[in-house]
Parts: C-alpha cells; structure tokens; sequence
C-alpha cells in the first residue's frame, strides 16, 4: 500500500489545487454551524444505521442550515473552465 505522498504525486498539480479549493469551500459551510451543531453532526454521522426519526431531521436541519445548494453552485462556479472571470 503505498503511502499519502506517494498518491499525491499521481495527481496532477492543477487536480490537486481545485481539491485543495473545494476542500476549503467545504470548510466554510461546514463552519456556518456552531461548535455545539458541528459536535452534533459528527455524532450523527458515526451511526447512520442506527438513526431515529428525530436524529434524521435533527440532521436534516444541520445539513440545511451548511447551505448544501449554496455550496455546489460554488463547487461548479470552481471547477467549471466556462464562466469564470480572468
């Protein structure tokens, strides 16, 4: 198995710097919770099996409120060579 260097220089530099945008773009919405929600959250997420009812929408509204929308128009605006003012 070959280690995280060793996948880093199989992708392309450009690749590598648009995962590097998303990975910060996701960081923004994911910090428009509190740290009490973002606790929250990654409770919920160790066990999606095992969720209630109101774990579902208690995570339906934290989802909701990182603007899931919001962050694949800009995920797009990103990644897209069109449309982009240079």
């Amino acid at each position: 198995m070959g280690t995280v260097s060793h996948v880093f220089k199989r992708i392309p530099f450009l690749k590598l710097l648009a995962l590097a945008q998303l990975a910060m773009l996701a960081h923004q919405h994911y910090k428009r919770l509190n740290a009490t929600e973002r606790k929250r959250l990654v409770e919920l997420m160790r066990h999606p099996r095992t969720m209630s009812a109101n774990d579902r929408a208690e995570l339906k509204g934290l989802v909701a409120k990182m603007e899931p929308g919001a962050f694949a128009g800009s995920a797009a605006r990103h990644a897209s060579p069109f449309g982009k003012k240079r």
